[in-house]
């Protein structure tokens, strides 16, 4: 699929295949994936089912993977952070940027960008993001935004076809 027969998806359901039609291959072009994936209008009927709720998101990597993050409600504030210095341990983080994103806006980071953290911008309006990891990963880095102290956590599924999964704590394989 290339630009030229990309077609904006009108439910998820298409979102969701023709995303799999550009991940049969193994060149994918990041713009293409962030294109569609922005294309596609935001319909709580289409992923209401599916949505689960977290206060924030740790500051961390991505395991080396894609990340693709889609606004389908509210306004998340990403606060994106330079890697932690090696040679200078316990040492505060440096913000890169902070970025307010809105309804049906697409973000995208990689471990070349840095790290990030991912937080609702309101106290009293939900919000919801759809990630996309390409490839998929069981463990990622979380970091203290005052030390770059980081520690591995294992990912965990909230859910599967929108049916709450067994909640399992992560093992840190460090202290923060």
């Amino acid at each position: 699929m290339d630009q030229a027969q990309l077609r904006a998806p009108e439910t998820l359901e298409e979102l969701i295949k023709q995303l799999y039609e550009i991940f049969s291959t193994d060149k994918i072009n990041v713009e293409e994936v962030h294109a569609l994936m922005e294309s596609y209008k935001s319909n709580p009927a289409d992923w209401s089912k599916f949505a689960k709720f977290d206060k924030y998101s740790s500051i961390h990597d991505h395991s080396n993977s894609h990340c693709f993050l889609k606004l389908l409600q509210g306004q998340l504030k990403e606060t994106l952070f330079d890697w932690p210095d090696a040679k200078h341990k316990n040492q505060e983080l440096t913000r890169k940027w902070v970025k307010i994103f809105h309804e049906n806006q697409c973000t995208y980071i990689n471990d070349t960008i840095g790290v990030h953290r991912v937080e609702n911008v309101s106290h009293t309006e939900s919000a919801v993001s759809l990630h996309l990891y390409s490839p998929p990963f069981n463990n990622c880095h979380c970091f203290d935004e005052r030390t770059g102290h980081k520690n591995q956590v294992q990912m965990i599924f909230w859910s599967k076809f929108g049916e709450r999964t067994p909640f399992e704590t992560s093992v840190s394989k460090e202290n923060n």
